[in-house]
């Protein structure tokens, strides 16, 4: 039987085990929609200026907000899932089967991604039906683009953050404290330009603010010229999957 036969044999199951974690859905689904609900009704007739250039904070809040679900379904949600099947030896176990690992680790990517473009389609309806937010046709379609390149790198990322994560009581905190500082630092919570120059300059090397710039080039590129595609931050987001990913065959252990 094929990879592809056995991967899409694979992936309802690991969609319905996913469906049903609590975790999974709140980091995911909840979380987003909530603070896209907040900030939206807070900042409705607020304005941030970045490069000289005001931007409404209902286009500022949406593409950050895509980026935290993103964030959510992968450094938090697969990290934490990796951990625990590892830990409790159900990594060991399917390792044993006679299927691929190429399967196994697909399934846990592809997952992601339909969490990830789920919760950016119940995003964009909230911000274009609630907060008039209307990014244009051309726009949308480079935003779901950015959402599958960047989930596939961070969830590089996440396989490589699992191996330095041993127990499944310090993963919580571990990935909580990891998760918490980068959106923090990228501009997620608050806007980037309230932060000094240099703690700016250390975030645009780290995967979350490249990808919050790129994904605010989408939705209004009037920040990167009036293009769609911030194509820098994009190969910085590459980049980081290429490093999670070479890390993760390196270090990825299937046992506890």
């Amino acid at each position: 039987m094929s990879s592809l036969t056995l991967i899409r044999r694979q992936v309802p199951y690991d969609l319905r085990v996913y469906s049903r974690d609590p975790r999974a859905r709140w980091t995911t689904l909840a979380m987003p929609v909530l603070l896209m609900l907040l900030f939206g009704y807070i900042f409705r007739h607020q304005t941030f200026t970045e490069s000289g250039i005001t931007i409404p904070g209902n286009y500022y809040y949406l593409p950050r907000m895509i980026v935290l679900g993103l964030t959510g379904a992968t450094l938090s949600n697969l990290v934490l899932s990796v951990v625990a099947k590892r830990a409790t030896g159900a990594l060991k176990r399917r390792r044993a089967t006679p299927v691929r690992p190429v399967v196994l680790i697909a399934g846990d990517v592809i997952t992601s991604e339909v969490s990830a473009l789920a919760i950016t389609v119940v995003l964009l309806l909230i911000a274009w039906i609630a907060f008039s937010v209307h990014p244009s046709a051309s726009g949308i379609v480079a935003v779901f683009v950015i959402v599958i390149v960047g989930t596939v790198a961070l969830c590089g990322v996440a396989y490589a953050l699992s191996t330095f994560i041993s127990t499944i009581d310090s993963a919580g905190p571990t990935v909580m404290g990891i998760v918490f500082v980068l959106n923090a630092i990228s501009g997620i919570w608050v806007p980037e330009t309230l932060f000094p120059v240099w703690l700016r300059d250390i975030a645009q090397y780290l995967p979350i603010r490249p990808l919050a710039s790129a994904m605010q080039a989408a939705v209004d590129p009037r920040l990167n010229g009036g293009r769609l595609w911030e194509w820098p931050d994009l190969l910085i987001v590459a980049v980081w999957g290429v490093i999670g990913t070479v890390v993760a065959i390196r270090r990825f252990s299937w046992s506890p």
